[in-house]
């Protein structure tokens, strides 16, 4: 039984768990440990953030800008954006800003440390991996999990629950082959397709499109994208009252990134309003090192707040700060990496972005970014000749491309437009736009890493990230298919396409594959840098994300997957999460099980008589 939970005082240690992080991950490992009444302390890098209502009047009085443009920036917790990149006219790049970067293609995605984290301004789609993505080894790339799909599958809908995942299902079983139970329900029903939805499938459903490296066509099929934002509730199977806690549902409002202006997406915070008494948070803490005793035990770890270094214990730690971020921490603390393999099979997610315009009117910046995709593409034998992707139908416009609204009003003004010319033209041209995006998967190569740089030190002091990143030729075959792919699904929609990858500012991330230019956008889906697997020699944590070098040691979150399929990671993460917490319970009451020992020996004149059998509280298995 779970004891009563009390909130602590600032001189009570020391703690259960220190959890470094509060994002995704960092903020559901809380929650669940603060329910069993653990008394968890939450150490977060960054500032408290405003509700959504004064993010987005800030976002607005700023006339937008990138990302993590409109949350509180911390000179001591400096969060990397996208505009620290910038192409250069012979086609390689630059990067200015926190992250340092030495590879031959840029690491293109951003991340915010704040509370919430990237969680504040994530998409909010939440497909699950397909059970393949488990095994991309076997498919002759990357690693193979210690774990499958059927290990993770009960915690997948779990994390629905927590998020609140609206999705079809049916549609789920169909077009992804997810094996959902016959009875399954997600908590939600699926986010509306949008009208340009609708215009795609009526185009392509039941039509094929010829994958260059496969050897027969695939058919297309457009379904609903599962998203962890509100919409109606499904019922339980009498029908008579919601499954999942009612809210605001989405009103459309084409904002998600960076701020969802109702809160009907789902962020961290509304996991952190449930969390227990016996769980703080400390924002502004930034921690430098992680402490272990002479036996490699974690006690605690030390941390910069109000220009002061602080040291706090804990009986066991959990690193939940982001992939890059827990690599950087379990560097500079010099642990877990009997296996050299901390910081390294950094992956992300590359975005191919093609564009065009449709002959009829598309309803762009209407809901979300994307609602509907194109599952066909993410699985089968063709995945071992190239990268598989899977695609989403872009709702916003060229935004994304980089051709937002008001670049095409600049590029119409200049061209000497005015007055109802230019109201006429510009409607026409931006209310027939449109966008695919192909997000492919990276496998885990151990010479994409992160490492430190100790030459040019952070506001603390502190060494700063250095990443090494590149595509292999699998990915960049992995494009050229996607490539001609859009090709046909252009033509089936009597689109113009209007994609070019011009060398310049605009495309930091341009390469040549077999004389052919394309170019690629970071999906902010960073993995693989404390890789888990089934051996101490070979990776950084096991299948629950404790560091084997440590047994007190969890590094939780994307940084942990062998492999990030298609699937935007954020929903296998939470998974992965709340599965590493119900261990960690396990490991917390262990601990505290009262040790039964054997009756003293009798003397040789005493009567003997029987003693209990002696036991010893072990380590859960």
């Amino acid at each position: 039984m779970s004891r009563p939970a009390r909130r602590p005082e600032d001189g009570d240690l020391p703690w259960d768990v220190i959890v470094v992080g509060a994002g995704f991950a960092g903020s559901l490992v809380a929650h669940r440990l603060g329910a069993h009444g653990h008394r968890v302390l939450v150490l977060e890098a960054g500032h408290a953030v405003p509700g959504a209502a004064a993010t987005t009047t800030a976002y607005r009085a700023a006339g937008g800008g990138t990302p993590t443009s409109p949350y509180p920036r911390s000179a001591d917790a400096p969060s990397p954006d996208v505009d620290e990149l910038t192409g250069r006219p012979d086609g390689g790049f630059t990067a200015t800003g926190y992250l340092l970067q030495h590879g031959p293609l840029p690491y293109a995605s951003g991340y915010l440390r704040a509370n919430g984290g990237t969680g504040l301004l994530w998409t909010g789609l939440t497909p699950r991996m397909h059970p393949e993505d488990f095994r991309t080894a076997d498919l002759g790339h990357g690693r193979n999990w210690p774990i499958g799909y059927r290990d993770l599958e009960p915690y997948y809908r779990q994390a629905e629950q927590e998020l609140g995942v609206a999705a079809d299902a049916a549609q789920q079983r169909r077009a992804v082959g997810l094996p959902l139970p016959d009875d399954y329900a997600f908590p939600m029903r699926p986010v509306p397709a949008s009208h340009l939805d609708r215009i795609v499938a009526r185009a392509l459903g039941g039509r094929t499109a010829r994958d260059p490296a496969a050897d027969e066509d695939a058919l297309l099929t457009v379904s609903t994208t599962p998203h962890a934002r509100n919409a109606p509730p499904t019922r339980d199977q009498g029908g008579a009252r919601p499954a999942h806690p009612a809210g605001p549902l989405c009103q459309g409002a084409a904002a998600c990134v960076p701020v969802c202006p109702t809160g009907a997406k789902y962020t961290p915070l509304r996991t952190q309003a449930r969390w227990a008494p016996g769980v703080r948070l400390r924002t502004d803490a930034v921690v430098s090192r992680v402490l272990v005793d002479g036996t490699g035990r974690a006690t605690g770890v030390e941390y910069h707040a109000a220009g002061t270094t602080h040291r706090v214990g804990a009986a066991l730690v959990v690193l939940a700060a982001h992939a890059i971020e827990n690599a950087r921490l379990l560097l500079l603390s010099g642990l877990a990496n009997r296996s050299d393999q901390v910081g390294r099979n950094l992956m992300d997610h590359p975005a191919l972005l093609t564009w065009g315009l449709l002959p009829q009117p598309t309803g762009p910046y209407r809901g979300p970014g994307s609602t509907s995709g194109l599952e066909a593409f993410r699985f089968g034998p063709a995945r071992s000749r190239r990268a598989p992707f899977r695609i989403e139908i872009g709702n916003w416009g060229w935004s994304w491309a980089g051709r937002p609204p008001q670049v095409e009003t600049a590029a119409l003004l200049r061209a000497g437009l005015r007055g109802k010319d230019l109201r006429e033209r510009l409607g026409d041209r931006l209310g027939r736009q449109f966008s695919l995006q192909f997000e492919l998967e990276q496998p885990a190569d151990p010479a994409n890493r992160v490492t430190l740089d100790h030459t040019r030190p952070d506001r603390l002091g502190l060494p700063r990230p250095a990443l090494h990143y590149d595509l292999s030729a699998y990915v960049r075959q992995g494009m050229a298919s996607a490539r001609a792919v859009s090709e046909q699904l252009f033509a089936l929609l009597g689109a113009q396409d209007h994609t070019r990858y011009d060398a310049g500012p605009g495309w930091p991330g341009r390469l040549e594959h077999r004389g052919v230019a394309y170019g690629y956008r970071g999906a902010g889906h960073a993995g693989g840098t404390h890789v888990m697997g089934d051996a101490p020699g070979t990776s950084v944590v096991d299948a629950w994300q404790r560091c084997w070098d440590h047994p007190n040691l969890y590094a939780v979150g994307c940084g942990s997957m062998p492999s990030l399929g298609t699937s935007n990671p954020s929903l296998t993460m939470a998974a992965l999460a709340l599965r590493s917490a119900d261990r960690i319970h396990r490991e917390l009451t262990a601990l505290r099980r009262p040790v039964t020992l054997a009756a003293p020996a009798p003397s040789p004149s005493a009567t003997p008589t029987p003693s209990p059998s002696p036991s010893c509280s072990r380590e859960p298995s």
